[in-house]
């Protein structure tokens, strides 16, 4: 039986160098989403389709072999070549449009401040070295979300990444089998939970 109370979305980290995302929309909406993809992934495969483009955007664009520009409406081949599709214009008829042939194709798309029809969120990531925390409340407080991340940000040591590194030091050191391992990394970071 599963739990349908609270927040049920399943975090996932995915490898955007590694995928094509298509953002439709090269408004302030469209710019907002291309940061948030950019913070997590400068290598991040992006192509960006609106009639119209905000400058801002274009500057990405020229700085990066990996923002792909098209000046033009979307057409439904556009969405074949996708992986994962971001919806970010301020036509909700189009969104509307676009998300029934995603479902056909069984593209994951999300659509900006339109929750019902997002198959996904873009929540909020706290980034430290190779730590990353994504922050999610279920599309109810973006706000809510970058303050926690404000938080979280400051009392992360700046140390972070040197920590994570001695400690997959250690763990490529340990001898023993995987329940021994588990154990002493255990012991090794409790220190952590304490209060």
């Amino acid at each position: 039986m599963s739990n349908t109370e609270g927040n049920v979305l399943f975090p996932v980290f995915l490898k955007l160098h590694e995928i094509q995302t298509l953002i439709v929309g090269g408004g302030n909406v469209g710019l907002e989403k291309l940061e948030a993809l950019l913070k997590n992934d400068s290598y991040a495969n992006v192509r960006i389709i609106a009639p119209e483009i905000k400058a801002e955007i274009l500057e990405y664009a020229k700085q990066s072999s990996f923002i792909e520009i098209k000046k033009r409406k979307v057409r439904t081949k556009d969405l074949k070549d996708a992986d994962l599709m971001i919806l970010a214009t301020d036509d909700y008829s189009l969104h509307q449009k676009l998300k029934k042939k995603a479902e056909k194709l069984r593209l994951l798309t999300n659509v900006a401040d339109t929750p019902t029809l997002c198959d996904f969120y873009l929540g909020s990531t706290v980034k430290k070295g190779d730590l990353k925390i994504g922050i999610s409340t279920n599309g109810k407080s973006p706000t809510f979300a970058k303050r926690f991340r404000e938080i979280l940000e400051e009392v992360l040591p700046d140390s972070t990444p040197e920590l994570l590194n001695k400690l997959k030091t250690i763990r490529d050191d340990l001898k023993g089998d995987f329940q021994q391992k588990v154990e002493k990394l255990n012991e090794i970071t409790s220190v952590m939970a304490r209060k």
